[in-house]
């Protein structure tokens, strides 16, 4: 009885204890610091909206803020004159096909390193792990185009996806993690089912892996959406196999080599747009797989 009353009173005593200034001052200076973090990072994005409404002599001189007059066919001649709409189709097919060969190889991958023993096994981990220190920056374009020469894949955007699916360490210790996660009961109940390792995965494994695969979907299409380099090399022989950003470059300067700002504002506000909807279907696997690591 004496314990249980004891409990009790520290209890009580918690609870009608004040909020010390120490707790209030941290948590003042931790909401001033998020919001000036989220006003560095929304800043640049308004600016960019709002310059693409204005004329090229106004953004030029500066010092506003807001357009003085909304100019919304900046954005009919962005599209025109960048042909947005053939290189935003070779943007969402090198994508689209980057996101779905990388899922499909480093699920696969994952799998077979966290369900199945086999020799080597440490050393295939090791290498993936290393690749990861490894730019496939500018160093690379050479070995990497000669390389795509010998396959025949250097005039189109083939060449640029292998390469991209190649690079797929990050997404696969994402995937990694989050498989060490799922039961592996669900295997040995399939197995004694009949099941084969890859109807274990196909059926089982990779729709458990939902939240896992948006994520990768989301890093691994936003990295291939904003690819740059690799894209103009592959395409100079083919200008109409260009992608977006590589297309926005022509709208930098005019017939009269004058700086068309303003034509490019609006046509980074264009490019924006497929994220922003990859996003937002994403967001919900996001949300799922950073719930699942905080309760682990």
């Amino acid at each position: 009885m004496e314990v249980t009353e004891t409990l009790s009173n520290v209890r009580i005593n918690k609870q009608t204890q004040p909020f010390s200034f120490t707790k209030i001052g941290g948590r003042v200076l931790l909401w001033i610091f998020l919001l000036v973090t989220a006003l560095l990072i929304v800043f640049p994005i308004v600016v960019t909206f709002l310059g693409s409404f204005m004329s090229n002599i106004e953004i030029t001189k500066g010092g506003n803020i807001f357009p003085s007059s909304w100019q919304f066919v900046n954005y009919k001649e962005a599209w025109v004159q960048a042909n947005f709409a053939r290189f935003t189709w070779n943007s969402l097919f090198l994508s689209g096909a980057t996101t779905f060969g990388t899922l499909i190889v480093a699920s696969m991958a994952a799998y077979v390193v966290d369900r199945i023993k086999f020799p080597g096994k440490a050393i295939f981990v090791a290498i993936q792990a290393s690749t990861m220190f490894i730019s496939i920056g500018a160093v690379v374009i050479r070995p990497q185009f000669e390389l795509m020469v010998k396959l025949h894949l250097h005039t189109n955007l083939w060449g640029v996806v292998l390469i991209l699916v190649s690079g797929h360490a990050y997404i696969f210790f994402i995937l990694l993690s989050f498989l060490q996660g799922i039961s592996r009961e669900l295997d040995e109940a399939a197995r004694i089912d009949g099941c084969s390792n890859g109807g274990i995965f196909w059926r089982i494994i990779l729709p458990l892996m939902r939240p896992g695969l948006g994520v990768g979907a989301l890093f691994t299409f936003c990295g291939a959406w904003n690819e740059y380099l690799r894209p103009l090399v592959f395409t100079m022989t083919n200008p109409k196999l260009q992608t977006l950003t590589v297309g926005l470059s022509y709208l930098r300067y005019g017939a009269s080599a004058a700086v068309q700002t303003h034509y490019m504002l609006a046509g980074a506000c264009l490019s924006i747009l497929p994220l922003l909807v990859v996003y937002m279907i994403a967001n919900k696997s996001f949300m799922q797989m950073t719930a699942g690591s905080l309760k682990g």
